[in-house]
């Protein structure tokens, strides 16, 4: 089957050897994102809240450039390093995706990237 690269500068760019996103036939697998800003690639705050905010936008962007939006994901995975930020994810899940909902896992960790709070990737099926 072949594999398609997705990449666009409106999320912030790879920052390991990985594609933004990779699309196989109608499924996109959207890479792990965490809160950067896409132009300087630094972390947008140290406020969790802001930095859910800033990782769906950026995931948005990448949903966009392969075609779609966050409402054609069917699988979110949310790493968090404090679980207490739990409900700040659900409040932007609901700003940033409409009925039905992905399914979604969430996962607490040690340690992100650049020290983020956050970072997502999902699967989205786009026709």
């Amino acid at each position: 089957m072949p594999r398609d690269v997705i990449q666009t500068s409106a999320a912030p760019a790879a920052i390991g050897p990985y594609s933004q996103a990779v699309r196989a036939g109608t499924t996109v697998y959207l890479s792990g994102q965490i809160p950067l800003d896409p132009l300087s690639m630094e972390l947008v705050s140290d406020d969790p809240v802001q930095q859910i905010e800033q990782v769906l936008e950026n995931l948005s962007a990448v949903a966009h450039a392969a075609g779609g939006s966050l409402n054609d994901a069917v699988r979110v995975t949310v790493y968090l390093t404090d679980l207490a930020h739990f409900a700040a994810v659900n409040e932007s899940m609901i700003r940033h995706f409409s009925e039905p909902y992905p399914a979604r896992a969430a996962i607490g960790v040690s340690a992100l990237p650049r020290d983020a709070h956050v970072a997502m990737d999902a699967v989205l099926v786009i026709e």
